[in-house]
Formats: C-alpha cells, structure tokens, sequence
C-alpha cells in the first residue's frame, strides 16, 4: 500500500513538471481584442521620387512609411550642422559655455569658403549670433569658429560630434569636419540624419524654432534661409538643407499637422527644386495615406506579471513613455493587440528591464512589434522566500 502510494505520489509530480514544461514553451498569451474586424490593410503606392536616397519617418512612432537606400552611406554636405549645433546645445546645457559669450573669429574661420554669415577676422561675435548663423544662414564660417570656441580646434570638437553619434545610435555615419566640406570618410545615411533630427526637436525644442527662421542679417547682409518649403507648406518648420557638387542637393524637412509630425530626409537631389519637391511629395504621401494614434498611455498597467524569489509577487509591464503607432488611414479599427510575457521571471527586476512583448496585427499581418518593460523594481526577496518560491515555481 506505501509502495503503490510511494509511486502514486511520483506520477503525480511527474505530471506536474510535465504541464510546467508545457506551459514554458507556449508561455502565457493574454490576447485582448482591441478592435473587432481583421482585414489586410490596402497597398499604398509611393510617387516616383527623383533622389538618390530618401526617407519619411512619423515622430512619434518612428514607423518607416517611405524609404529608398535608406541606410546607404552618403555625403551629408551641410546637413552636417544638424550634428554640430546639437554637439553645441549639449555644450550649453553643461554650462560649459553661454549664448551670450564673445566667440574670436579665427583666420581660418574667417577664410572658410561655401555658404557663410560673413564674420570678420579677428573680431569678436556674440555666440547667439553666430548659431543664427549656422543654422539660418548654414554659414561655413559660423560652424568653424563655434566649433573651435567650444573646443580648442575643429578636430577635438568633430570628436565630440562623433563621440554623440555613437551615443545616438547612428552606426552608419562618421563626420571629419563641423561643415560638411566634401572630405574623405565623411558620411552618414538618411535613417541616422532621422535619429538626430529626432533627438534635436525632442531634447532641445527652444532651440529647434530656430530652423523655422526665413531670413537673418549680419554685418549689413541679408540671407534667406534655403529650406524654401518653409514659404511653400506653413506645416514645415525645419529642418537643414544641404549641397555639394558631389553630394547633389539635400534637405531634412518636419511638419506638424493636427499633432502629427513627419520628418523627410532627402539626399541626392538633382537640383534646389528637386530636393524641395522630393521633400514635398514624401510628407504629402504620408499625410494623405497614414493616421498616427497613442495606442498606450507611458506608465499605463497593461499586465501584471507573476514575479518568483522576489520582495514583491507581482509587477506592472507597459511602456515608460507613451505608445504610438502609424498605421494606413482607415485600418485602425482593424487593429488587434496580443500581449505575450513569460511565467518564469525571477527577481531581482529593474525598472525598465523588457519583460515580453506587444504585437499588433491587421488580420494576420503584424503591424508592429514592440517589447514591454517592467514599470516598477523588484528586489529579491529573503532566504524564506527564495526557498518556498523555489519548491512552488516547480509545481506552477
């Protein structure tokens, strides 16, 4: 009787770690229907762009909606200055520097040719005047005697604009000067000038109205500003042109309409009008055929996840920051959510450790996929704890 209870016992638990195995392989899917219907979403067609690399991103949910060697290696001409000004904002925020310090214009500065402000050698120029410059005017000259101000020489500070790259996650760019001057090994690519344009009008806002400015004046002349999408579209408030012989004609564009922001990269323009009308049809194509939607509230509960040995059994999983998501115009209401977390999560957890996923699907095509985050910490629990959670996690 002990014997046939002894092996009773065995097959039992066997069964049990059996269904704990099954359950670790299929993990737990919490599939909540956010919206009824499933059907594809319709195929967009893309205007013909004459560029020879392009790229439209929504801001807020950093969905691609129109690329073409997008991550092709290319000279970025004064585009550049989109990495200079931001290396300087940083510069500002540090206390490093002030706006209202007097920068010496150096021979070199002074001397520099392309586009300039026309600041003269030897003198002394407010430094709020001279970002005036390299931003409105895309002044050559502007952009060498910051640089050397904030660093000693152009190359120490095309250090640090190389050091925020890689900080940023622009893996496919390398910078050799503060101008975008064609030089060997200078090079970026349309999805890294996204990123930084991104983190340009999220971190430094008061600095990005800026590059709405249509005109500015220094030492009696009067320059315009060469984004001329900023006289054709009142939605486009920025961003930088660019252009070089070898380059071609260049032009990040971002407009706001009704809250949703776009921003256009395009490289390799024929001409000042192409660029400006390739910028044009790619932020037309996407606010014609795309709706962005806040999906999820930043710090919102989506699931509460069973946590094992810890100081707490159960944590929160979301997003930190809102949740955004750009989608063809009339499939949102197609849209289903499945949210997938594992059951075997042991402590300790940090505040933002990815803790499963959220997939997003019209029909059986995925829209997007994005990982969860734990929203709170957990720390491990004591010896008592780790020992009983233990012993119950194999029975789970």
């Amino acid at each position: 009787m002990k014997q046939s209870s002894y092996y009773f016992k065995r097959l039992e638990i066997t069964r049990a770690i059996m269904r704990n195995l099954i359950y670790k392989i299929l993990s737990v899917l919490i599939v909540s229907s956010i919206y009824s219907s499933a059907v594809a979403a319709p195929l967009i067609k893309l205007p013909e762009i004459d560029a020879e690399s392009y790229l439209l991103i929504d801001f807020n949910s950093n969905n691609i909606l129109a690329k073409k060697n997008s991550d092709q290696q290319i000279e970025p001409a004064s585009i550049t200055k989109l990495m200079t000004a931001y290396v300087i904002y940083q510069e500002l925020e540090k206390g490093n520097i002030n706006a209202n310090d007097l920068v010496l214009i150096s021979e070199k500065a002074w001397r520099m040719q392309g586009s300039r402000m026309f600041v003269e050698a030897r003198k002394k120029v407010p430094m709020e005047r001279l970002i005036n410059g390299l931003i409105i005017q895309s002044g050559n000259d502007a952009a060498i005697a910051l640089a050397e101000h904030v660093a000693g020489t152009e190359a120490s500070f095309v250090e640090k604009m190389n050091a925020e790259a890689s900080k940023i996650g622009m893996k496919n760019t390398h910078f050799v000067n503060a101008t975008g001057w064609p030089a060997k090994d200078h090079y970026t690519t349309a999805e890294d000038i996204a990123k930084l344009t991104q983190r340009v009008i999220t971190k430094y806002p008061e600095h990005y109205k800026l590059y709405k400015e249509r005109e500015y004046a220094y030492n009696g002349i009067k320059q315009y500003n060469r984004n001329k999408l900023l006289w054709l579209d009142p939605t486009v408030d920025g961003v930088k042109t660019g252009h070089t012989e070898s380059a071609g004609f260049c032009l990040v564009a971002s407009a706001n309409r009704n809250g949703m922001r776009l921003i256009s990269v395009v490289f390799g323009a024929k001409t000042i009008k192409g660029r400006s009308d390739a910028s044009q049809q790619l932020l037309e194509f996407g606010y014609k055929n795309y709706e962005t939607r806040k999906l999820y509230k930043g710090g919102g509960v989506l699931e509460n996840v069973r946590i094992w040995k810890g100081s707490s059994e159960n944590m929160p999983i979301g997003f930190l920051d809102d949740f955004y998501i750009t989608v063809p115009k009339g499939s949102y209401e197609r849209l289903k959510g499945t949210v997938k977390y594992p059951t075997d999560v042991d402590a300790p957890i940090h505040r933002g450790d990815e803790i499963g996923e959220v997939i997003i699907k019209d029909g059986d095509n995925i829209v997007v996929e994005s990982p969860l985050v734990a929203l709170n910490s957990v720390a491990g629990g004591g010896m008592w704890r780790k020992m009983t959670d233990g012993f119950q996690k194999v029975f789970h």
